[in-house]
């Protein structure tokens, strides 16, 4: 079994405020969640206005299948949010079981 993370950072330009920072972070989970039924959350910075954090988990038994479902994931997000990703890392954890 292999959990795949890919932590996606985007910077707000002349985002002020909380509002603004939850439309699209609202916007880009549920388009994320919808298509690729994974788990999605807002990680650190949750003071900062201008920055996003995002981590997408999902499980599989296919170490392929997961790096491929998270990176389209990480295109989808690139191709949908007019904001500027500034970090993307994906890493993948765990073993073929017998």
């Amino acid at each position: 079994m292999f959990t795949g993370i890919l932590g996606v950072e985007f910077h707000l330009h002349g985002n002020e405020s909380l509002k603004g920072k939850r439309r699209v972070a609202n916007s880009l989970k549920q388009k994320v969640r919808g298509r690729f039924n994974v788990a999605v959350a807002e990680v650190e910075s949750e003071d900062d206005m201008s920055r996003l954090c995002l981590a997408v988990v999902s499980v599989s038994n296919d170490r392929r299948h997961l790096e491929s479902r998270l990176n389209k994931c990480l295109s989808m997000m690139e191709a949908v949010c007019a904001e500027e990703m500034v970090y993307s890392e994906i890493s993948i954890q765990g073993a073929d079981l017998p």
